[in-house]
């Protein structure tokens, strides 16, 4: 996917996630691990959204166990760098054709 599909898909992620509700705290939070494209709260917990877009498959299917990983560490490396405790959870946001879907919590206690 390009970079500006990608963007686009990230745009409109912080739209919906907005409109129910989350305040966006920051964007594109590079670790020596990885991205973490959106973190966000609500409701004094912290998410941690990787988006995955696509028009002509399933986003989620670029979600790798892999990936996860390194979603994990980039995460931890977030709450230590800014000495955070707060409850916390890993979402995957799936856009695809203009529309969202949010997933919480995909490690499901993985952390």
């Amino acid at each position: 996917m390009s970079r500006e599909k990608g963007k686009e898909g990230e745009n409109l992620a912080c739209l919906f996630l907005e409109q129910n509700g989350f305040e966006i705290i920051e964007r594109n939070f590079f670790a020596k691990y990885g991205e973490i494209d959106i973190i966000a709260t609500k409701d004094d917990v912290l998410h941690f959204v990787e988006v995955k877009s696509g028009e002509n498959f399933e986003p989620i299917v670029n979600l790798t166990a892999q990936k996860l990983q390194k979603l994990i560490k980039a995460t931890h490396i977030y709450l230590s760098k800014h000495r955070l405790a707060n409850v916390y959870c890993i979402d995957a946001l799936i856009v695809k054709k203009g529309q969202c879907e949010l997933i919480e919590n995909i490690t499901m206690g993985a952390l």
